[in-house]
């Protein structure tokens, strides 16, 4: 089997000379997090060796929190890599958080999904890997940097209108502090809400000639890369992000990929599937990978993979599994 695109990450470059400025060695997080020191010089690891090394930072710096705002901070924006500059010299704060959503799938494996309602911004941080999740601090980190972006690209103390985790983040006055807002914990999913009237900011640091060098070859490997995915792995990613709430619609994801949805269908049967099939094994995973965090109800779980009705997700775990969603969870958490 082909592996998923998220098993293989590429380390941001500035990553370990980030931590040496507030006083942390390569070497002491690779051994917390049990991996060979090579590691250090490695460009590209696996999924699950990048958590390893989040959750050691996690560690080693002892507070969520306090890992989250010192690493946002200390990042120096001569060090950005390539995909992270081209969104500090964007024109204005929606044109940078747009290119980050686009050349995040560059390094997976979290994703951005942007939503522009009314007076707000909210943008969701999702885990492509199904079964897990990602490390806290990771997801802590990268929504701090969407509003540190904001911060350094308009040179203004910009404030978020809300932050919202899933799990627990330390000490949280100092992250109502750093962002400007109300932290809630214990959320459906990892979110930053901002105030849509910032993302009109110009950019003090817009460069059009710079962008006019970077954005070409990001295109072409962006291209390259989801050429070399197949099929299958695109249609479940996209389900993955649409899931909540709803079915996923073959002819709405067909658009996305750019093709009919005939076209779509013929490419599944060449690759010995079908929308219905990968739909059903999408819900089947996100179900697993929900269901093992009990802070979600059942109602909960049955809502984020697309279910309207609590009993049809009952029938289709029943299929999955030949057992009920409540008796898994017990069954596989009480083992834990």
């Amino acid at each position: 089997m082909k592996s998923q695109p998220f098993d293989r990450v590429k380390m941001p470059p500035g990553f370990w000379d980030g931590l040496r400025q507030i006083g942390i060695t390569a070497q002491d997080v690779a051994r917390t997090a049990q991996l060979p020191l090579t590691i250090i010089t490695e460009p590209i690891v696996t999924g699950a060796q990048y958590c390893a090394i989040w959750q050691a930072y996690s560690d080693l710096i002892g507070d969520t929190a306090k890992g989250i705002i010192k690493l946002a901070t200390a990042f120096e924006t001569a060090k950005y890599p390539p995909p992270v500059l081209a969104t500090y010299h964007a024109r204005d704060y929606r044109d940078a958080l747009r290119r980050m959503a686009r050349y995040k799938q560059l390094c997976p494996p979290e994703s951005l999904r942007i939503i522009e309602d009314g007076e707000d911004c909210t943008i969701e941080l999702e885990w492509m890997n199904s079964g897990q999740s990602g490390p806290p601090l990771l997801m802590g980190i990268t929504l701090a940097f969407l509003l540190e972006l904001g911060r350094r690209g308009t040179g203004q103390h910009l404030k978020a209108k809300l932050v919202e985790f899933s799990d627990s983040m330390g000490d949280v006055q100092a992250l109502e502090a750093y962002f400007g807002c109300p932290i809630k914990i214990g959320a459906g999913c990892n979110r930053l809400t901002l105030y849509r009237s910032d993302l009109d900011r110009s950019f003090v640091s817009y460069n059009e000639e710079l962008l006019e060098l970077l954005t070409p070859p990001l295109d072409q490997s962006l291209h390259e890369q989801q050429h070399t995915r197949s099929t299958t792995e695109k249609v479940k990613w996209i389900m993955k992000r649409s899931l909540m709430g709803g079915r996923p619609d073959i002819q709405n994801i067909a658009k996305e990929l750019g093709m009919s949805d005939r076209t779509l269908q013929r490419r599944l049967t060449d690759e010995n599937t079908s929308f219905k099939h990968l739909l059903s094994e999408v819900r089947h995973e996100q179900a697993r990978a929900y269901l093992a965090d009990p802070s979600l109800d059942i109602q909960e779980v049955a809502f984020l993979i697309g279910y309207e009705d609590q009993n049809s997700f009952y029938r289709a775990f029943r299929q999955w599994e030949g057992d009920t969603p409540a008796q898994w969870r017990t069954e596989h958490l009480g083992s834990k």
